[in-house]
């Protein structure tokens, strides 16, 4: 009995030096790195010019004689494409953007702009996208559980009194994108159905087309960039896409209702997964309900409804309680599934992925505007030493750095979304709950243990290591709880499970993404490579 007791404290000692160890680690790292970077019609008509449909010259190029004369051409008008097309034509491209529906869009999602990604949009010169779109400040999260709430705001003392999230209507901001983009006399906005990419000896060299009138057209170009969003159908030519489905949103809008904490997002760990409310106008709220696996009850046969009224219903905050109902009464739900692709492309001479065509991850945390947005500065000015961007093979070969430059901030947004999802979501076995519940109280501790995670989340302070140190951090404190003041056999063996199943959650994620080029990304070649010489 005394050598059981004996080894009590050596396992309480171990795990409390452990937890001092990497809490020491975690504290010394984010005083290290605070230094974080500050920084209506025309576009559905487009101006007129002709497209000359013709093969190209044989030599694996694009030159302005061979096409319309075109520098990039871009599939798709979304938040990257949009952004992308004038970024690039402000640099002073020629840019033909390709979209299939320029009216505005009315989607679930793409609602939620993080500060991060805020600050990438002043560094385009996009800001003024999202005033006069009655879009809210959003100033962190609040998380509720089991009847308790803590409130997590983002780090922003050192930033300018503008900057914080941003919260709207989707199709409202791109519309104002593509106004923006289509006010640059080198770009033009065209609607059409982009049906194949052209490709020469292995380069792609254009994209064949049907305009909005059924006319099939090609358009030429050195550089095709493709981001025509998660439901691409080009994206297999570019890249070994690995799609998975883990669920789907079905959202509602609830209308006049005050939020519990305002200009706040709200998470609920909720059976069996999160809900999700935040304000996309001030008299809108943007309810998200999480329902895992990819079938979801149907909405046609009012099944939806009554899942909705009998089993989530009681689980969301009481002052939105009755609006949640009444909006489930009105009827438009509506239904997006969630998806998660890591970026996998394989270089094709002429032509670059971007946006949700190339990598997805969990619409949890609301981070994919920010990836794209970032993803749009790395390309920036990667291309802008470029003059001539008709060497084709030479301009893959630089332009494979970007998939490495991106990498850091990209894959610590993504890591971020997949692991958060997983720790959410409710779990019938015990270490996963330990998991979920060590989550919510180490973020209630408040100082460096919210500030750190959410400074992550909000694509404030990207940094892979940070990424890993919180969540481990977290997976210590949950052992920590388990095994203090008195542990025991059971919870000893809960709190090594525990620990597996947080490496489980978070390791594959990291593989997916690419460990050297997320922590390492100085040793990949491509980085060093100068812009190609063209003679």
């Amino acid at each position: 009995m005394e050598m059981f007791f004996d080894n009590y404290i050596v396992g309480t000692f171990l795990v409390s030096l452990f937890a001092f160890l990497f809490l020491f680690i975690l504290r010394r790292y984010n005083n290290n790195n605070n230094d974080n970077n500050t920084r209506k019609k025309r576009f559905e008509k487009g101006y007129s010019r002709e497209i000359k449909t013709q093969t190209g010259t044989g030599k694996g190029d694009c030159s302005p004689g061979n096409g319309s004369g075109d520098d990039v051409i871009i599939v798709g008008a979304g938040v990257a494409g949009a952004a992308l097309a004038y970024t690039l034509g402000k640099d002073g491209r020629r840019v033909h953007v390709i979209e299939r529906d320029l009216t505005e869009p009315d989607r679930i999602v793409g609602e939620l702009l993080q500060p991060g990604g805020y600050l990438k949009l002043v560094e385009l010169g996009l800001e003024d996208c999202v005033e006069d779109i009655d879009a809210q400040r959003v100033l962190g999260y609040a998380l509720f559980k089991d009847g308790r709430n803590t409130k997590l705001s983002y780090p922003l003392g050192k930033f300018q009194a503008d900057v914080s999230g941003r919260s709207f209507h989707n199709g409202r901001f791109i519309q104002r994108m593509r106004e923006k983009a289509a006010t640059l006399p080198n770009v033009k906005l065209e609607q059409g159905t982009v049906t194949s990419l052209l490709e020469e000896k292995g380069t792609i060299i254009g994209v064949q087309y049907k305009t909005k009138d059924g006319e099939e057209l090609s358009a030429y170009a050195p550089l095709t960039i493709v981001c025509d969003g998660c439901f691409s159908n080009l994206r297999r030519s570019l890249c070994n896409p690995k799609v998975d489905v883990p669920s789907c949103f079905v959202g509602l809008v609830l209308e006049n209702c005050e939020l519990p904490f305002s200009n706040h997002g709200h998470v609920i760990l909720a059976d069996p997964s999160p809900i999700l409310f935040y304000p996309i106008s001030s008299t809108e709220v943007r309810c998200l309900v999480d329902v895992p696996g990819k079938k979801v009850p149907s909405v046609a046969n009012g099944e939806m409804a009554n899942h909705l009224k009998t089993v989530v219903a009681q689980q969301v905050p009481p002052e939105l309680r009755d609006a949640f109902i009444a909006a489930v009464d009105k009827g438009n739900i509506r239904t997006m599934p969630n998806r998660s692709m890591p970026a996998d492309p394989h270089p094709s001479p002429g032509a670059l992925l971007m946006g949700d065509a190339f990598n997805m991850r969990h619409p949890l945390t609301g981070g994919g505007m920010t990836v794209a947005l970032s993803d749009i500065v790395v390309l920036r000015d990667l291309l802008r030493p470029l003059h001539n961007l008709h060497d084709a093979a030479s301009l893959t070969s630089y332009l494979e750095s970007f998939y490495t430059l991106r990498k850091p901030v990209a894959s610590t947004i993504n890591t971020l979304a997949g692991a958060l999802y997983k720790v959410f979501s409710a779990s019938p076995d015990e270490a996963r709950k330990e998991m979920r519940q060590a989550c919510f109280d180490y973020l209630s501790l408040g100082g460096v243990f919210s500030t750190g995670p959410v400074a992550l989340l909000s694509g404030l302070n990207p940094r892979p290591l940070g990424l890993v140190l919180h969540f481990f951090a977290v997976a210590i404190y949950g052992v920590g709880r388990l095994l203090l003041p008195f542990p025991s056999f059971q919870r000893m063996w809960i709190g090594a499970r525990l620990i597996w199943s947080a490496s489980g959650i978070i390791f594959p994620i990291i593989k997916a993404e690419g460990v050297r080029q997320m922590f390492f990304p100085a040793t990949v070649p491509a980085v060093y490579r100068a812009p190609p010489v063209v003679n």
